[in-house]
């Protein structure tokens, strides 16, 4: 006797086959079983999906095939997770088989039986949790974590930066383990650089065995140890990046969602899932609670919370402090000398900080030595051959470096246009500002008679292994006087030495096309002041210092209140006006072709055949227009806005919307894509 089983199978972007694959057994198999299957010429790993009545529903393979084997050993999938890939595949417009084999770690996609029983054996025995006692509570800790327990959520934890909000996240850790000793948690961070000390608090609190990490900066052997572990249940805490929100945590209880703002949970390549919003949807699915934390919450969640949608915890203090936030002093750079970097008031700070043994840090979100190369003589610039931007100058390594399809050349020595040998470096990157630093401060000596003693933190000086951690460990040692960084200093680090934070060039946002812009810079302005005055002895005296050109600007006002509440409701009563997100609902047809054109012509195709299709009356289609960086490793982008006051209707819409895409051909045209929910516009 045979049995028919719908298993999915990974998909390519955008093949007709979006759902399950028929395929035969000799055995029944419980929905959620990995299974391995002939696809084409290829042996692929799937995942039988729901049940027989599914099968017979399934599209059928090339002469019904039967399976190739099973992945013995391993607990089916839970069906609250074939759930949330499910929603995910609907709600962000991709394959069923897209979203779920992507969820798997890819050491596991090419294990056969025999491999998985091998590394089955090495898994370590599921171990008792033994936690150790947190600090106490400050009384507006004691009342978010007392409400967060007692009542059903979502929750949105408002809490200033240094209020201690990872201590209420350790803390509802532990409480939830205590009541449910086999359950599990699920803590989000944004980036791969807030893992590492992040883990380490949660280990020291729940010991090595109970944690793991999930993170695309791993390797597919750690990947795989880690979900094994997660998915036995002998993970407790899955500390993780968006990615993680698909992890298989079939006892899961708690969600936890760090700097939940940050636009980094939005996946901007394949199935371009907000791991946010789905946080909160996998919580309501599986009955686990979830707390979403940040000192400058999302406009949508803050909206929820005006709404009634989420609860709202707030933490206005900070922890073990009485001098209150940084001072936000605004510079008027039109009153400083012309091409000024940093103004005099700035310069004479930061010399008294490194006089009196103090930490400073500087932001400037450009890493490199300068942004373009250009010729003193002609009208030559460093552009990049395969994309319509500026190469990056590099001084440590005298290249060129193009940032966004990573091609890299020597500097020239004379131009390569006309032979001129006097090339200047244009703008300013973290590079040549560190350099900058370095000649301004030699004058300077630190209490102990020694220089000034420099560290610069971005993408180029942290890319090695074990290089974030060892630049972290000096700055909080106190090895370090001024750290130069990008915005990945400005997150969620607890460096107690510093007393001065300065931003330069903070006005490229003020008036960008985005309309989320402003959100982004202020998000960033905050966190970054809130890196300053974390230690009780110095917060009376630390500083955050921005220079602008615009310095009576809305945005800049309510930065120096540090009054996030009246910066949203300013930008939300804007965005009403505008119906635009969280008051409308929005998504994004990308088109990549050979040429601007091509691109093009697939969009207004797709526009004109659109107005047939379900719900067309209630969604607005703008004209195509090329990105703002419209070439790419030489291929031409072009998008279309796609907009509707009813998020039912647009994605009704989107999904008829599809087999018309599918079915449209277009000469030169490489892929497409949908972008629901999107970010950058």
């Amino acid at each position: 006797m045979t049995f028919s089983l719908a298993v999915v199978v990974p998909t390519p972007a955008h093949s007709s086959v979006s759902g399950p694959l028929s395929y035969q057994s000799e055995l029944p198999l419980a929905p959620g079983t990995l299974v391995r299957v002939p696809l084409g010429r290829r042996e692929v790993l799937g995942v039988v999906w729901d049940d027989a009545a599914q099968a017979e529903n399934a599209r059928p393979t090339s002469d019904n095939k039967p399976i190739s084997g099973v992945l013995d050993g391993l607990e089916p999938l839970t069906a609250q997770w074939r759930q949330l890939v499910t929603f995910s595949s609907r709600y962000y417009q991709r394959g069923l088989g897209e979203v779920a084999l992507a969820a798997l770690p890819p050491q596991l996609r090419d294990m056969n039986t025999v491999q998985l029983a091998r590394r089955l054996k090495r898994q370590r025995p599921d171990e008792s949790v033994v936690t150790t006692q947190g600090p106490t509570l400050t009384d507006e800790q004691a009342q978010a974590l007392g409400t967060f327990e007692s009542e059903p959520g979502p929750f949105l934890l408002f809490g200033a930066t240094g209020s201690g909000k990872t201590e209420v996240y350790l803390q509802a850790v532990a409480s939830l383990l205590a009541r449910e000793p086999g359950a599990q948690a699920l803590v989000m961070v944004p980036e791969i650089n807030l893992t590492p000390q992040l883990q380490a608090r949660f280990i020291a609190r729940f010991g090595e065995t109970n944690v793991v990490a999930m993170n695309s900066g791993m390797t597919n052997p750690q990947r795989l140890k880690s979900w094994l572990s997660a998915h036995s249940g002998t993970a407790r805490i899955v500390l993780g990046t968006r990615m993680a929100v698909f992890a298989s945590m079939p006892h899961l209880r708690l969600i936890v969602v760090d700097e939940e703002h940050d636009p980094s949970y939005k996946q901007q390549e394949g199935a371009r899932y907000s791991a946010r919003d789905l946080a909160v949807l996998r919580g309501k699915q599986e009955g686990a609670k979830v707390l979403l934390g940040s000192a400058t919450p999302s406009l949508e969640s803050w909206h929820a919370t005006e709404s009634g949608k989420y609860k709202r915890l707030v933490m206005a203090a900070r922890v073990g402090e009485s001098g209150g936030f940084p001072a936000v002093r605004l510079v008027d750079m039109n009153l400083q000398p012309k091409r000024a970097v940093f103004s005099v008031q700035l310069l004479h700070a930061l010399q008294q900080r490194v006089a009196r043994g103090e930490q400073s840090l500087i932001f400037l979100n450009r890493r490199g030595y300068a942004p373009v190369l250009s010729c003193t003589a002609c009208e030559w610039k460093s552009e990049c051959p395969n994309c319509s931007a500026y190469r990056v100058f590099h001084k440590i390594d005298r290249t060129l470096r193009c940032h966004h399809c990573g091609f890299t050349e020597p500097v020239p020595r004379a131009c390569p246009e006309c032979g001129n040998v006097d090339i200047a470096a244009v703008g300013r990157g973290t590079e040549r500002l560190e350099e900058n630093l370095a000649e301004l401060l030699a004058p300077i000596r630190r209490p102990n008679g020694e220089p000034v003693r420099i560290a610069r933190m971005d993408a180029d000086s942290t890319r090695l292994k074990g290089a974030l951690e060892q630049q972290l460990a000096l700055v909080h040692a106190g090895e370090v006087d001024v750290l130069v960084g990008t915005q990945m200093v400005t997150k969620g680090h607890d460096f107690r030495g510093i007393t001065l934070v300065a931003a330069l060039n903070a006005d490229s946002a003020l008036f960008s096309s985005d309309f989320r812009a402003p959100e982004r810079l202020f998000s960033l302005l905050m966190q970054a002041a809130g890196r300053a005055g974390r230690d009780a002895a110095q917060a009376s005296a630390s500083e955050m210092w921005v220079q602008t050109f615009h310095p009576r600007h809305p945005l800049f006002t309510a930065l120096r209140a540090h009054d996030y509440p009246a910066f949203a409701a300013q930008q939300l009563k804007e965005r009403e006006q505008a119906g635009m997100p969280p008051f409308g609902y929005q998504a994004l047809l990308r088109a990549d072709a050979r040429t601007q054109e091509a691109a093009q012509a697939f969009l207004q195709t797709a526009a004109a055949q659109a107005q047939d299709v379900q719900d067309a009356d209630r969604v607005v289609l703008y004209p195509a227009v090329p990105l703002t960086i419209q070439r790419v490793a030489n291929v031409e982008r072009a998008q279309m806005l796609v907009e509707s006051a009813s998020r039912v209707a647009l994605q009704r819409f989107l999904a008829a919307w599809q087999p018309v895409l599918h079915a449209t051909k277009e000469k030169g045209l490489i892929r497409w894509a949908i972008d629901v929910d999107p970010l950058m516009i």
